[in-house]
């Protein structure tokens, strides 16, 4: 299938998510780190070894993952309580968004490398 196609598809379910995701999460931030992390782990998983097959690492490595994750919402976030006076939880936000998103790719790995045939 076309690529763009498989990144469309992917993009539009990824957004999709994201959206649904920022209905059910209320407060500060909650929804971008969950999709974040989130987001992360299933890149890590399909990264590791869990597929090898291009057309799925397009659908949902670039198409879902890239809409469903979000590092803009997480920069401005961050920007913003920064700008508030919020110094520590600005900090805080980046510090927590960050080594979760790492820890999650990290932790697929471990999960796909512990599912592969």
């Amino acid at each position: 299938m076309n690529p763009a196609v498989l990144v469309g598809i992917g993009g539009m379910l990824g957004a999709l998510s994201r959206h649904f995701v920022g209905q059910r999460l209320s407060g500060d931030g909650q929804a971008t780190l969950a999709v974040n992390v989130l987001g992360s782990f299933v890149l890590g998983t399909l990264t590791t070894g869990l597929t090898t097959d291009p057309e799925l690492l397009t659908l949902f490595g670039t198409g879902f993952c890239g809409a469903f994750t979000t590092f803009s919402s997480f920069a401005f976030e961050t920007v913003r309580l920064y700008e508030r006076g919020k110094r520590r939880e600005a900090i805080s936000n980046a510090t927590v968004n960050l080594v979760g998103a790492l820890a999650a790719v990290a932790l697929g790995g471990v999960a796909a490398s512990t599912i592969s045939f």
